[in-house]
């Protein structure tokens, strides 16, 4: 007899399960990267923003005072409440808008730091730039807000010079820094708090706001930080306008890396995480149900079935349908007695009360289990749960009886 061929199977079960496994955590991990993409940049584009580490950029002072010991934070988005005292750090670039410092989150001191270098992205090295030289136009103080703007001008100087600093009292600040083409700030109304040696102000604040300006960026940026006195500087002229203690916040909003609120990041972050993984957690399990399959599988029938085995099925289906099920008992048990009558050869003229002793009476002799009495009155009361049970146990009955008088 030849043997029969089983059809190959194209893919095995494992190797399904694996690709399926390797595109449900591929896309899990992308959708996890998009939610958090704009806090996964890492900002080195340039710019005159904390993330930056070129010349004109600010990540050198951040990595300086997280190594001192320095209270200091990135903010991406509203501030925390260990924040709100601390002193904001704003460092606009140039052609930006006017930048907003009634802000609900944040309580403490803002420093401006007015931009000064025009700059281009180096092509051949991410993150450096090429400066073209300082912008000394009055169009620099259009970063700040309009009430500070009023009156006020810059004194700009020629070459390298090395500067000086102090308090407005004469007290020395700091140490010597060298800046090329250093900047100051004059017009009315500012206060002085660090001048250089010839009394140009070179950090202000309004008497009427806790707002500070810087006139020279590159007393902060990595360029005045590349000497031991320009890092002594910039630290010294941080912790003189900060609380003790207070943290000290450099904002990168204004330069685009603004923590966006999405649905996905909710869903992530509790207190929704817990019922993103019940979520998670539920689809694993049908997942796992769908693959592996219990038993042979279904064979397909038709819409209309034929035979008795149908008839009964839909007859119990109706029956089931209109919750008769329980009122079928005492008939059934009806049905078991005359059956068992004619069985086991009951005298004709037997019949209600009668034949019921008499099938007792033969129960008996024979050691059945029950009686029929006892199931027929189990039958007229029993509840749609107990069907089963009293129809094996008349149906037992039954064949204890015919098993017995044989």
């Amino acid at each position: 007899m030849a043997r029969m061929n089983r059809p190959a199977r194209m893919f095995s079960p494992i190797s399904v399960l694996v690709v399926v496994l390797v595109g449900v955590v591929s896309l899990s991990g992308l959708a996890v990267l998009s939610a958090y993409a704009p806090e996964l940049r890492k900002g080195d584009d340039g710019g005159v923003h904390a993330l930056s580490r070129s010349s004109n950029g600010f990540g050198a002072i951040v990595r300086l005072l997280h190594l001192m010991g320095r209270p200091v934070v990135t903010s991406r988005g509203e501030l925390s409440a260990s924040a709100e005292e601390g002193l904001l750090v704003l460092t606009p670039a140039l052609g930006m808008s006017p930048v907003t410092l009634d802000r609900d989150d944040h309580v403490g001191p803002t420093l401006i730091v007015l931009p000064k270098w025009r700059t281009a992205p180096l092509a051949k090295h991410r993150g450096w730039v090429t400066t073209f030289g300082a912008d000394q136009s009055p169009e620099v103080l259009n970063v700040l807000p309009e009430p500070l703007r009023k009156g006020t001008r810059l004194v700009a100087g020629k070459g390298k010079r090395t500067v000086r600093l102090a308090r407005p009292s004469g007290e020395a600040f700091g140490a010597p820094v060298t800046i090329e083409t250093p900047r100051t700030l004059a017009g009315p109304g500012w206060q002085p708090v660090v001048v250089d040696q010839d009394g140009g102000i070179v950090l202000a604040t309004r008497s009427d706001s806790w707002t500070y300006v810087l006139a020279d960026p590159d007393y902060l940026n990595t360029q005045g930080l590349k000497t031991l006195s320009g890092a002594r500087t910039a630290v010294a002229m941080l912790d003189l306008i900060r609380d003790d203690e207070a943290p000290i916040v450099f904002d990168v909003t204004l330069h685009g890396f603004k923590r966006t609120r999405s649905l996905m990041r909710l869903m992530l972050e509790p207190p929704l995480l817990g019922a993103t993984l019940v979520a998670v957690a539920v689809a694993l399990l049908a997942g796992a149900q769908a693959f592996a399959r219990f038993g042979p599988p279904l064979r397909s029938r038709r819409a209309v079935a034929l035979g008795k085995a149908a008839l009964a099925d839909n007859t119990a289906g109706l029956i089931r349908l209109a919750r008769r099920e329980h009122r079928m008992a005492p008939l059934y048990a009806r049905l078991i007695q005359v059956s068992a009558a004619r069985a086991i050869g009951a005298p004709r003229g037997l019949d209600g009360p009668a034949l019921e002793e008499f099938l007792d009476r033969v129960s008996r002799t024979i050691g059945a289990t029950h009686v029929y009495s006892a199931l027929a009155e189990r039958a007229r009361t029993a509840s749609p749960s107990d069907l089963m049970g009293v129809a094996r146990d008349l149906y037992n009955w039954k064949q204890e009886l015919i098993r017995g008088r044989q």
